[in-house]
């Protein structure tokens, strides 16, 4: 797995089954900085990250979703004049 700042992380898959059985190793292997990918039915179900990389995982998801500069307070009026125009 790559991160956006191009580095590589770990990441191990687990079926749900295996990280109920082996939920200790994996705590282990979260600690270590590693994230773990658990499956269910050959689908991804959910991740276990290290702590610190929860938050980076977040932003860096959403990195090149908003380009530009944005007033927000402009926005917010202009999304509430579109929604409600036939009120004016």
């Amino acid at each position: 797995m790559v991160s956006c700042s191009g580095v590589i992380e770990m990441a191990m898959i687990a079926t749900a089954t295996e990280m109920q059985n082996n939920f200790g190793r994996y705590v282990n292997a979260v600690m270590k900085g590693d994230t773990v990918v658990v499956t269910r039915n050959g689908k991804e179900v959910g991740r276990f990250l290290p702590k610190g990389a929860t938050e980076s995982f977040l932003t860096d998801s959403l990195i090149g979703v908003l380009s530009g500069s944005y007033d927000l307070e402009q926005e917010k009026d202009a999304r509430l004049r579109s929604k409600y125009a036939c009120f004016d």
